[in-house]
């Protein structure tokens, strides 16, 4: 099956012709350009730091337009252009019901030169129905989320198949685990033209030595390959193994900061872009300690960014006792983004 290729928006064939003569002396504000549909490119993938952000909610745990507009504004105004929204929105526990809302809301708070990746499943069938609702969208791409219960890496690699066939999309590829799926099999995916890009987020003591990484970028060309980690291994993934670029949750709190980092790297100057990474190292910790997902959605509110409000079980917000520390790291990180 072909992949979709994205046209301009038409007026329905359903409506009378005689009503689209009569809508052309209507009066009607200026249209919005919608966001960047075009299809990922290497340069698409170096050009910001791929911000993956939570998901703001209102109290009764309704999608906040409001705040996630305010979040998104921050990001942009930081110099970020590409938003992936994943395990750090808590997209394993949205509602099928509500996906087709929380797609339609992106796509009307995204600014125009900005590119928004959106996740489905982790489970098979919630996938494939995702899919079918990815395709009344302009999306270039979506990311499966990972899972290693119940799945085997030929069921995965099946499954990346599947989505792209019933989507019409080419899929990110997000590695967290080596048992998750192997090089050889992300290869032969990437070889059939089915991945636009591989997040590679299998965490090793030390970032240097990972000889999963160093067999994926023998197979798979490095431009394809993005640090999943945040900004604490992105200078040696970037350096020694050549991906792209990376992701982060704590661009969030200071994008501007996370971008002046991947501008150093890529300008090989590794020296300014060690020191920008140590900015980020007190809330990481925190992330590491307590919860990536949860810390990182306290802090965007404690640090007055947006109101992030409850989170969805199977998650659940975390206690009252660890949000100073939260908002001490999360304000001093922000008053470095300038």
């Amino acid at each position: 099956m072909p992949l979709r290729q994205h046209s301009a928006i038409v007026i329905p064939s359903s409506i009378p012709s005689a009503w689209k003569g009569f809508a052309r002396f209507l009066p009607c504000a200026p249209l919005r350009r919608p966001m960047k549909t075009s299809p990922v490119t290497f340069a698409d993938l170096q050009s910001s730091v791929i911000a993956v952000p939570p998901l703001c909610r209102n109290k009764d745990l309704s999608l906040s337009k409001s705040q996630n507009s305010k979040l998104i504004k921050h990001m942009h105004k930081g110099g970020i252009r590409t938003l992936l929204y994943g395990g750090n929105a808590n997209l394993y526990n949205i509602a099928l019901s509500e996906y087709h809302s929380l797609l339609k809301m992106l796509v009307d708070l995204s600014p125009e030169d900005m590119w928004i990746v959106p996740s489905v499943g982790p489970m098979y069938g919630t996938a494939m129905d995702q899919a079918k609702i990815l395709r009344e969208f302009a999306f270039p791409t979506a990311m499966l989320l990972p899972t290693l219960f119940p799945s085997k890496p030929e069921g995965v690699a099946t499954a990346i198949r599947h989505f792209v066939e019933k989507s019409g999309l080419k899929a990110v590829l997000y590695i967290k685990d080596a048992a998750y799926i192997t090089p050889e099999l992300a290869a032969s995916l990437v070889n059939d033209g089915l991945i636009s890009w591989i997040k590679y987020a299998i965490v090793v003591e030390d970032p240097k030595k990972d000889p999963y990484l160093k067999k994926l970028t023998k197979l798979v060309d490095p431009n394809l390959i993005i640090s999943g980690i945040g900004e604490q291994p992105a200078i040696v993934h970037m350096r020694d193994f050549g991906v792209a670029g990376f992701t982060a949750g704590c661009v969030c709190v200071a994008p501007s900061r996370s971008t002046a980092m991947l501008k150093a790297i890529l300008k090989k100057d590794y020296a300014a872009a060690e020191a920008i990474r140590q900015e980020f190292t007190a809330l990481e910790d925190l992330r590491n300690a307590h919860s990536p997902i949860m810390v990182l959605h306290h802090a965007v509110e404690l640090a007055g960014i947006a109101g992030t409000g409850p989170t969805l079980p199977l998650l659940t917000n975390l206690p009252a006792k660890l949000l100073p520390k939260i908002e001490k790291a999360a304000k001093a990180l922000l008053a470095r983004n300038g």
